[in-house]
């Protein structure tokens, strides 16, 4: 069964981590918003954070690889912040496939901890608001990771997808 899995949340809650270890867990396919963003120069900050325009054209460059590996029976996995409610509805009404969107949720200063041990770690400012963003409204699953590592976060998320199919 084709469907898609989005797993969104706030900077530094271990979401690309997740998202590929669920990749591999579900054989799927995996695409990272950050580096379409960034590839395409569409991570520009402006007012508040990255405009809702600049990630419906993210989504536009994605979709047809998207749709292509859904109608050929495939699960897709997506990560990104998902913080512009206007993104998912875009991606859900261009692709109209099943799908589970599943929020990953930490405490503030968990995400500033982790954060500070990534090899490139954002600025506690960035990690600041992109969590307030993402917390400016809720969607799908929330799964707590605060006392979980990846593996079992992605685990946490297999069992529900399971009783799903």
């Amino acid at each position: 069964m084709a469907y898609y899995v989005v797993i969104r949340g706030p900077a530094a809650i271990g979401k690309t981590t997740v998202a590929k270890l669920l990749a591999k867990a579900l054989r799927a396919d995996y695409l990272s918003y950050d580096e379409i963003m960034k590839k395409h120069k569409l991570d520009s900050i402006v007012g508040d954070g990255i405009p809702s325009a600049n990630f419906v054209k993210a989504n536009k460059l994605i979709i047809p690889y998207v749709r292509k590996s859904l109608d050929e029976g495939k699960i897709m996995v997506l990560d990104g912040c998902f913080y512009r409610k206007e993104q998912l509805v875009h991606l859900e009404k261009e692709l109209g496939f099943d799908h589970f969107i599943f929020t990953l949720k930490a405490s503030l200063p968990e995400c500033i901890r982790r954060n500070a041990k990534r090899k490139n770690p954002m600025s506690k400012k960035t990690i600041k608001d992109v969590y307030s963003l993402v917390s400016t409204y809720n969607v799908g699953m929330n799964v707590g990771t605060s006392k979980m590592n990846g593996a079992e976060t992605a685990k946490k998320m297999l069992v529900y997808l399971g009783k799903k199919n």
